[in-house]
């Protein structure tokens, strides 16, 4: 744990428990941060907070999470519900950037009052569900079909995987497929709802959510989208192709970037900028709007945020206000009559 976080978490923690009674669960190896157990203010709360695993089920124990850092700690969250719906997520910025971390640490037992009062609005943030396949086949025909019967098995919870599905992830930012290690350029297939729109010739390709879109899809030139929208971004990195620009398609299509088997090397993936594998030649990656999105308390409402976060954190469209002509002509006209009076004298 980050050493400048430890006095905040204490300090919640510590109010969380003794004022409002609530019940705290924090990951397991956190209990055994060297930092935390000499810090003087751990032994008020030591013995009362309860703990979990990465693996465990953690949907119905949990009410509402608080993320005390930047925004790696909002991803991190995220990334423990894989399987079910997340609960509300306020999030405090103690990191660098904090986009989607937009509350004050000084404001906490406030901002957290409304939060249990009901009084805040809530931004829905669309995930990605990525599934890497050791396999690909071009269905178009039984697509529809096969919609239907995943939809159907979605309200049971229990959809059997895929038999060729090698790992599965579901991403609030983006997945990104790059040549990796390679001198080659990447040589991928993208496909939508089945059928081939393209093939990616560069450095890569990255499919992204509206969130992701402020990520690092900004930094290879998509447009910034608000989180509301229901949509899906798919951004080139370095494509050998001046026409190739960045698109946005709709939240309800799938997505599939397939390395060909004529592909002069494999590809890589990595899933919100971590587990990263490589992707052999005849796989795939798999790419649909996940049904669980990340519900983001928000500071004011769901705009202001937004923009608040563009002009604070990326300095979005910052410049110089243009001065009016009337003002430039009062400072014209000065100059212009000391310069007269000068040469009186």
């Amino acid at each position: 744990m980050d050493v400048t976080v430890l006095p905040p978490f204490i300090e919640m923690a510590t109010w969380l428990i003794q004022e409002k009674n609530l019940v705290i669960y924090v990951q397991a190896n956190v209990l055994e941060d060297q930092d935390l157990l000499d810090h003087i203010g751990y032994d008020v709360i030591k013995g009362k907070l309860k703990t979990f695993k990465e693996c465990d089920e953690l949907s119905d124990k949990i009410d509402f999470i608080i993320c005390l850092g930047g925004d790696g700690t909002l991803l991190y969250a995220s990334s423990l519900f894989q399987e079910g719906s997340i609960p509300p997520v306020m999030a405090f910025n103690l990191g660098s950037l904090g986009f989607l971390t937009p509350f004050d640490f000084q404001e906490f037992k406030e901002s957290i009052e409304s939060l249990l009062q009901g009084q805040v609005a809530v931004t829905l943030r669309s995930r990605l569900k990525c599934l890497v396949l050791d396999s690909f086949e071009s269905n178009t025909n039984g697509l529809h079909q096969e919609r239907k019967l995943e939809a159907t098995k979605e309200k049971d919870k229990k959809k059997a995987d895929p038999n060729n599905m090698r790992f599965k992830c579901q991403v609030l930012n983006e997945a990104v497929i790059d040549r990796g290690p390679s001198p080659y350029l990447s040589n991928l297939d993208l496909y939508l709802d089945g059928r081939i729109v393209t093939t990616v010739q560069g450095d890569g390709l990255i499919i992204s959510t509206p969130t992701g879109s402020t990520a690092y899809a900004a930094a290879a030139g998509a447009t910034m989208l608000h989180p509301n929208v229901p949509a899906i971004l798919v951004t080139p990195i370095c494509p050998h192709t001046l026409s190739f620009r960045p698109i946005v398609v709709p939240a309800g299509v799938e997505l599939k970037v397939v390395v060909p088997e004529d592909a002069r090397h494999t590809a890589w993936v990595a899933l919100d900028g971590k587990n990263r594998q490589e992707l052999q030649k005849g796989w795939c990656v798999r790419i649909t709007t996940s049904v669980f999105p990340v519900a983001s308390v928000c500071r004011i409402d769901q705009v202001t945020d937004w923009f608040d976060s563009l002009v604070e954190c990326m300095h979005w469209n910052t410049r110089q206000r243009q001065k009016d002509f009337k003002k430039r002509s009062l400072k014209s006209n000065t100059s212009t009559s000391s310069v007269t009076s000068s040469e009186t004298e």
